[in-house]
């Protein structure tokens, strides 16, 4: 085998994350070599794809799973919060982004779109009440609407009014300032920003094994999936952002951190509409409870689209299963990662979650008028016609103590020289603080040099803007004036 080529820091896989850390670091250090290793032939072919998600700005506007409710009956509003502020420090990386140069134009990745919680029936509508005024008076939240009347709906919404009962009780909380994002393009974007400023990206490629340095850092075994080449790089650091891939990879490494973490996968599909006379109709991303049993990440939504300057219409998510780890991946990728370590974890999780596997089973029994019936809750006069199936991209669920999380989870060796990130949710649009992280993980000594440009990045790095309502105000503007969102 030839001899090993070396760069500063190695990025595995070439979606949204790898990106937004490679484009961070670039900024940070210009003379770093960084090279990305991925084993599609081309950039977000995965999970950061715009058909492989649903494309929602995720700021916790909209999602009811992120605003339980408590036993007394109030709301409990500190996801929502939680998941709003991380997307605060990704928005106003995007807008120092397109203001720098490093992003083309905003309307290439991101649009504005009404985020909009829908409910129906008397109970529905009560918690939704609840929900609007638990947030009303939160700086992160403010110009929400409550909409009960029917008219006022009807003239909203006008595909999800038509052939419906007028008399029967529904309600929206109606948030004017979301956004509809392709990832897809976003990652391109970055990927490209990085290349123009000297990043290596190695499509094609998959890594084999990891193996660490006597000196520090890790050479990486690499084949050429086309030709079938193996080839050796050394680096310094490696970040594993490969999706569902990742867990192998940390496997793979050996570090210790690793140990104990199990993986369960989840597919999905989505319904599909491009017809202009049924997109026209419909200009919001509506989000409604998720089935009892079901997966807070499977709430089922109706989403307008923008995707290659075309609108369409996405609703979903259908639960799929497969034991591939990737939607490209392999059928044994769940047996692979069952390791001692794990095992007792992975046993204990599959028994505590009876009621998901009866609820997978009966997903994967749906046809597709079925999924079209399903999608009458949202329009009741929805044509099987109008509408078609997607594959979505494949998630890994992070099993970890007997228990399956629907979090994103950062995992890094304690010398600082790996990371990797696990899990789903809320995942791209926490990509720019997961990043942060893993930089404040990695780099401690090298914080402090960078601060000045992090802090350019993001203004309000390290303030939360909830307790901030000044500065909130500040770089919203400053975000929605340089992505256009106004």
């Amino acid at each position: 085998m030839p001899t090993p080529a070396t760069t500063d820091i190695a990025l595995v896989g070439a979606g949204i994350m790898s990106a937004t850390l490679g484009a961070i670091l670039r900024r940070l250090e210009p003379d770093a070599t960084i090279t990305v290793i991925e084993r599609s032939g081309a950039a977000a072919g995965e999970s950061s794809g715009p058909w492989n998600n649903a494309g929602t700005g995720h700021a916790g506007l909209c999602e009811l799973f992120y605003t339980p409710q408590k036993p007394d009956g109030s709301i409990d509003i500190a996801k929502a919060v939680r998941v709003n502020e991380q997307f605060q420090v990704t928005r106003q990386f995007w807008a120092y982004a397109v203001q720098d140069g490093l992003l083309g134009q905003p309307r290439d990745f991101v649009n504005p779109i009404p985020h909009v919680s829908f409910v129906h029936g008397v109970d529905g509508v009560d918690y939704l009440r609840r929900r609007h005024h638990a947030l009303a008076d939160h700086p992160l939240f403010g110009g929400a609407e409550f909409i009960t009347d029917f008219a006022e709906f009807a003239a909203r919404l006008p595909l999800m009014a038509a052939g419906r009962n007028p008399d029967l009780p529904v309600a929206l909380d109606w948030a004017p300032d979301g956004t509809d994002v392709d990832f897809g393009a976003l990652t391109r974007q970055l990927i490209g920003y990085g290349v123009r400023h000297g990043t290596t990206v190695l499509f094609d490629h998959e890594v084999r094994t990891l193996s660490r340095e006597p000196g520090g850092g890790w050479t990486l075994d690499l084949r050429n999936r086309r030709t079938g080449q193996r080839r050796r790089l050394n680096a310094k650091f490696v970040f594993l952002g490969a999706g569902g891939g990742t867990l192998g990879l940390l496997q793979k490494s050996g570090i210790g951190e690793a140990r104990g973490f199990g993986g369960f996968p989840i597919g999905g599909r989505f319904l599909r509409c491009g017809d202009p006379e049924v997109t026209s109709r419909h200009r919001a991303k509506v989000y409604g409870a998720p089935a009892p049993g079901a997966p807070s990440t499977t709430a089922p939504h109706l989403d307008a689209r923008v995707v290659d300057g075309a609108s369409w219409l996405l609703f979903g998510p259908f639960a799929g299963w497969s034991p591939k780890f990737l939607k490209h991946g392999r059928a044994m990728d769940l047996p692979r990662s069952v390791r001692l370590d794990n095992v007792m974890s992975m046993l204990g999780a599959g028994m505590g979650e009876r009621e998901l596997v009866g609820y997978l089973i009966g997903q994967l029994r749906r046809t597709h008028s079925a999924r079209v019936d399903e999608l009458r809750e949202f329009i009741p006069d929805a044509l099987d016609r109008d509408w078609s199936a997607i594959r979505a991209g494949q998630r890994v669920q992070v099993i970890r103590n007997g228990r399956l999380e629907f979090e994103t989870t950062i995992v890094s060796a304690t010398d600082g020289s790996m990371a990797g990130l696990l899990g789903a949710s809320p995942g791209a649009s926490t990509a720019v603080p997961a990043m942060l992280e893993v930089l404040a993980r990695c780099f401690p000594g090298r914080l402090a040099d960078w601060m000045p440009t992090l802090r350019e990045m993001v203004p309000s790095l390290g303030i939360r803007l909830s307790d901030e309502p000044a500065l909130f105000a500040q770089v919203w503007e400053w975000g929605n004036r340089q992505l256009q969102l106004s």
